[in-house]
Protein backbone atom coordinates (compact mmCIF):
# COMPACT_ATOMS: atom_id res chain seq x y z
CA UNK A 1 0.00 0.00 0.00
CA UNK A 2 1.21 3.15 -1.35
CA UNK A 3 0.87 6.32 0.92
CA UNK A 4 1.06 10.03 -0.18
CA UNK A 5 2.39 12.13 2.10
CA UNK A 6 2.94 15.05 -0.26
CA UNK A 7 0.08 17.68 -0.06
CA UNK A 8 -0.75 16.97 -3.73
CA UNK A 9 -3.47 14.50 -4.34
CA UNK A 10 -2.75 10.76 -5.69
CA UNK A 11 -3.70 9.62 -9.15
CA UNK A 12 -4.06 5.90 -7.63
CA UNK A 13 -7.69 5.19 -6.32
CA UNK A 14 -7.97 3.48 -2.97
CA UNK A 15 -8.16 0.13 -3.41
CA UNK A 16 -11.67 -1.63 -2.69
CA UNK A 17 -11.60 -4.29 0.04
CA UNK A 18 -15.58 -5.52 -0.81
CA UNK A 19 -16.76 -5.35 -4.22
CA UNK A 20 -19.22 -6.92 -6.12
CA UNK A 21 -18.24 -8.70 -9.64
CA UNK A 22 -18.71 -10.67 -12.42
CA UNK A 23 -17.68 -13.67 -14.81
CA UNK A 24 -16.06 -11.07 -17.25
CA UNK A 25 -14.34 -9.07 -14.82
CA UNK A 26 -13.10 -11.93 -12.76
CA UNK A 27 -9.17 -12.14 -13.55
CA UNK A 28 -8.75 -8.56 -13.18
CA UNK A 29 -11.08 -8.65 -9.82
CA UNK A 30 -9.94 -11.70 -8.10
CA UNK A 31 -6.94 -13.64 -10.17
CA UNK A 32 -4.79 -9.91 -10.51
CA UNK A 33 -5.90 -8.73 -7.60
CA UNK A 34 -4.72 -11.89 -5.50
CA UNK A 35 -0.77 -11.27 -6.93
CA UNK A 36 -1.02 -8.53 -4.13
CA UNK A 37 -3.23 -9.24 -1.66
CA UNK A 38 -5.54 -13.14 -1.14
CA UNK A 39 -9.09 -12.26 -2.40
CA UNK A 40 -12.20 -14.08 -0.82
CA UNK A 41 -14.70 -14.95 -3.12
CA UNK A 42 -18.22 -15.17 -2.20
CA UNK A 43 -20.39 -17.10 -4.75
CA UNK A 44 -24.07 -16.09 -3.53
CA UNK A 45 -27.86 -15.62 -4.78
CA UNK A 46 -30.38 -13.12 -3.25
CA UNK A 47 -32.88 -16.02 -2.86
CA UNK A 48 -30.32 -17.86 -0.57
CA UNK A 49 -30.99 -17.10 3.02
CA UNK A 50 -27.43 -18.25 4.40
CA UNK A 51 -25.91 -16.29 1.88
CA UNK A 52 -27.75 -12.99 3.35
CA UNK A 53 -26.31 -14.13 6.49
CA UNK A 54 -22.61 -14.98 5.70
CA UNK A 55 -21.88 -11.62 3.50
CA UNK A 56 -22.27 -9.11 6.25
CA UNK A 57 -19.99 -11.62 8.39
CA UNK A 58 -17.40 -12.05 5.57
CA UNK A 59 -17.42 -7.96 5.14
CA UNK A 60 -16.90 -7.68 8.47
CA UNK A 61 -14.11 -9.38 9.14
CA UNK A 62 -12.41 -8.31 5.69
CA UNK A 63 -12.49 -4.41 6.29
CA UNK A 64 -11.07 -5.31 10.11
CA UNK A 65 -7.82 -7.21 8.27
CA UNK A 66 -7.18 -3.30 6.88
CA UNK A 67 -5.91 -4.43 3.50
CA UNK A 68 -4.52 -7.85 3.97
CA UNK A 69 -7.13 -9.34 2.25
CA UNK A 70 -10.24 -8.23 0.14
CA UNK A 71 -13.74 -9.90 -0.57
CA UNK A 72 -15.29 -9.94 -3.94
CA UNK A 73 -18.78 -10.95 -4.75
CA UNK A 74 -20.53 -12.88 -7.60
CA UNK A 75 -24.12 -13.41 -7.75
CA UNK A 76 -24.43 -16.59 -8.96
CA UNK A 77 -27.57 -16.30 -10.63
CA UNK A 78 -26.17 -13.33 -13.24
CA UNK A 79 -22.72 -14.94 -13.54
CA UNK A 80 -23.00 -18.99 -13.37
CA UNK A 81 -19.96 -19.42 -15.28
CA UNK A 82 -16.82 -19.05 -12.90
CA UNK A 83 -18.91 -21.08 -10.30
CA UNK A 84 -19.54 -23.24 -12.90
CA UNK A 85 -16.06 -23.65 -14.02
CA UNK A 86 -15.23 -23.77 -10.06
CA UNK A 87 -17.70 -26.57 -9.52
CA UNK A 88 -20.14 -24.90 -6.98
CA UNK A 89 -22.52 -26.91 -6.76
CA UNK A 90 -23.91 -25.27 -3.41
CA UNK A 91 -24.24 -21.46 -2.08
CA UNK A 92 -22.93 -20.01 0.25
CA UNK A 93 -19.94 -20.72 -1.98
CA UNK A 94 -16.42 -19.41 -0.56
CA UNK A 95 -13.02 -19.60 -2.77
CA UNK A 96 -10.06 -18.22 -1.63
CA UNK A 97 -7.33 -17.20 -3.72
CA UNK A 98 -3.74 -15.86 -3.51
CA UNK A 99 -0.83 -15.76 -6.18
CA UNK A 100 -3.01 -15.91 -8.91
CA UNK A 101 -4.85 -19.54 -7.83
CA UNK A 102 -7.20 -20.56 -5.98
CA UNK A 103 -5.83 -21.97 -2.22
CA UNK A 104 -8.67 -23.07 -0.23
CA UNK A 105 -12.60 -23.03 -0.09
CA UNK A 106 -15.38 -23.52 2.53
CA UNK A 107 -19.29 -24.20 1.63
CA UNK A 108 -22.05 -22.87 3.87
CA UNK A 109 -22.68 -20.06 6.26
CA UNK A 110 -19.55 -20.16 8.90
CA UNK A 111 -20.05 -18.32 11.83
CA UNK A 112 -17.63 -15.01 12.50
CA UNK A 113 -15.16 -16.93 14.33
CA UNK A 114 -14.74 -19.21 11.97
CA UNK A 115 -14.65 -16.62 9.12
CA UNK A 116 -11.89 -15.11 11.03
CA UNK A 117 -9.65 -17.99 11.31
CA UNK A 118 -10.08 -18.81 7.49
CA UNK A 119 -9.64 -15.37 6.89
CA UNK A 120 -6.19 -15.58 9.25
CA UNK A 121 -5.07 -18.86 7.48
CA UNK A 122 -5.67 -17.91 3.94
CA UNK A 123 -3.04 -14.53 5.22
CA UNK A 124 -0.98 -16.36 6.77
CA UNK A 125 0.08 -19.01 3.92
CA UNK A 126 -0.55 -16.39 0.74
CA UNK A 127 2.69 -16.43 -1.33
CA UNK A 128 4.78 -13.07 -1.45
CA UNK A 129 4.11 -12.81 -5.39
CA UNK A 130 3.10 -13.84 -8.00
CA UNK A 131 3.47 -17.50 -8.97
CA UNK A 132 6.49 -18.79 -10.98
CA UNK A 133 6.03 -19.37 -14.58
CA UNK A 134 5.88 -23.41 -14.95
CA UNK A 135 5.04 -24.25 -11.76
CA UNK A 136 1.48 -25.96 -12.24
CA UNK A 137 2.65 -29.26 -11.18
CA UNK A 138 3.73 -27.73 -7.78
CA UNK A 139 0.58 -25.85 -7.28
CA UNK A 140 -1.47 -29.83 -8.01
CA UNK A 141 0.72 -30.89 -5.44
CA UNK A 142 0.24 -28.18 -2.88
CA UNK A 143 -3.71 -27.97 -3.90
CA UNK A 144 -3.59 -31.83 -3.24
CA UNK A 145 -1.78 -31.59 0.04
CA UNK A 146 -4.11 -29.20 1.28
CA UNK A 147 -7.09 -31.42 -0.11
CA UNK A 148 -5.89 -34.57 2.03
CA UNK A 149 -5.28 -32.15 5.33
CA UNK A 150 -8.97 -31.03 4.98
CA UNK A 151 -9.95 -34.72 5.00
CA UNK A 152 -8.09 -35.13 7.67
CA UNK A 153 -9.41 -32.66 9.53
CA UNK A 154 -12.98 -33.20 8.69
CA UNK A 155 -13.60 -30.68 6.30
CA UNK A 156 -14.98 -32.58 3.74
CA UNK A 157 -16.46 -29.70 1.62
CA UNK A 158 -13.41 -27.90 1.44
CA UNK A 159 -11.53 -31.39 0.25
CA UNK A 160 -14.08 -32.12 -2.25
CA UNK A 161 -13.85 -28.33 -3.55
CA UNK A 162 -10.26 -28.60 -4.38
CA UNK A 163 -10.09 -32.28 -5.59
CA UNK A 164 -12.65 -30.96 -8.28
CA UNK A 165 -10.40 -27.66 -8.71
CA UNK A 166 -7.74 -29.94 -9.41
CA UNK A 167 -9.42 -32.28 -11.73
CA UNK A 168 -10.35 -29.39 -14.00
CA UNK A 169 -7.40 -28.25 -14.41
CA UNK A 170 -5.50 -32.28 -14.57
CA UNK A 171 -8.79 -34.59 -15.64
CA UNK A 172 -6.06 -37.57 -15.40
CA UNK A 173 -5.28 -36.79 -12.09
CA UNK A 174 -6.00 -39.59 -9.91
CA UNK A 175 -4.08 -39.45 -7.08
CA UNK A 176 -5.04 -40.75 -3.80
Amino acid sequence: MNVNVSSAPTATPPVALVKDSTDRAFKADVIDASLEAPVLVDFWAPWCGPCRTLSPTIEKVVKEKAGKIRLVKINIDENPSIAGQLGVQSIPAVFAFAGGRPVDAFIGAYPESEVRKFADKVIAAAPAGPPKAGSVEDEIKTAMAAAKEAIATGDLNTAAQVFGMVLQHQPENAEQ
